[in-house]
């Protein structure tokens, strides 16, 4: 799991000490992609920047309670993904795959798509959640750390096509027909993929103090909320650097223009968007970032 990273650390002590040139730079650093995020969400360039701009002012507002459990760039995200549910309630707004929007199948419309929406989303999870907050924390921590080492063991062991189907089972919440259809394999292979995936990440659960019901649907649906909210099989932004280089090795290759073009990873394709515009675009501040620093500016806790 991505805490935050050394520099990052640095970054933002800067900036909880007010100084203008840090809060810029992690401006200039992170708007872009956001702003690619936005776009593909909203579409009208004035929404947009008004909700990234929303997006800067919540974290400012949110740095003081920030633990450093996750790294800028998710944390980042899942503010703008809030403002963006918050301002535009429809179906595809909740879907973070562009693959979701042409398949639906595996759970009903109404089913939650990560931790803010099964909260908000009127179904049986809602009084799950709310029984034990505590304990769900924990199942929660337990469980992404169990795919986290999933996710990764795939990676190094460039078990690309098994990543590939878990990703589209859990992280695109798609059933396992649809993911056959998909990557031109069997069902039977898909389902033979998620009993391994789901079994290895029993065989974690099983030798932790935390009871966690590994047979039910809920189980499902907490492992999706939390693919979906920790970004595990994203790739890095360096990754998509070198992809759109066409630098990367022909296996890495393919499985990021799935994870990029097939699966159509909104986090991820922002980035790679916001890469193309850095390539050919000069180092000017751009209008938004201006307006972004003026409106955030006040926020910044300066010594007195």
């Amino acid at each position: 799991m991505a805490n935050v990273s050394q520099a990052e650390q640095v970054l933002l002590e800067q900036i909880r000490l007010g100084e203008e040139q840090a809060w810029s730079q992690l401006i200039d650093r992170y708007q872009g992609r956001l702003e690619s995020f936005a776009r593909a969400r909203l579409g009208q360039k004035h929404d947009c920047d008004d909700i990234v701009q929303e997006t800067f002012i919540a974290f400012l507002r949110a740095l003081p309670k920030f633990r450093g459990d996750c790294n800028l760039e998710t944390f980042l995200f899942t503010l703008l993904r809030r403002k963006i549910i918050d301002s535009y309630r429809r179906k595809a707004a909740r879907h973070i795959c562009l693959i979701q929007d042409v398949y639906n199948s595996h759970a009903p419309e109404e089913g939650p798509s990560d931790a803010l929406d099964c909260f908000e989303a009127n179904s049986p999870a809602v009084s799950w959640y709310a029984r034990n907050e505590e304990q769900t924390d924990r199942q929660h921590a337990i469980l992404e750390q169990a795919l986290y080492d999933l996710v990764n063991g795939y990676k190094k062991q460039l078990s690309l096509v098994e990543l590939k189907v878990v990703e589209a089972v859990f992280y695109g919440h798609l059933s396992n027909s649809d993911t056959a259809q998909l990557l031109g394999i069997t069902a039977n292979r898909v389902g033979v993929l998620k009993h391994r995936c789901i079994k290895q990440i029993r065989s974690h659960t099983d030798q932790t103090p935390v009871p966690i019901d590994s047979d039910s649907l809920m189980f499902e649906s907490m492992l999706t909320d939390i693919w979906q909210s920790s970004r595990l099989s994203c790739p890095k932004r360096s990754t998509v650097g070198a992809f759109l280089l066409e630098t990367l090795d022909k296996d890495w290759h393919d499985y990021v223009n799935f994870h990029l073009n097939t699966l159509g990873c909104h986090y991820c394709r922002a980035n790679l968007e916001d890469l193309k515009r850095q390539n050919a675009e000069n180092n000017s501040p751009s209008s938004l970032h201006v307006r972004i620093m003026e409106s955030t500016i006040g926020f910044l806790n300066k010594p007195t």
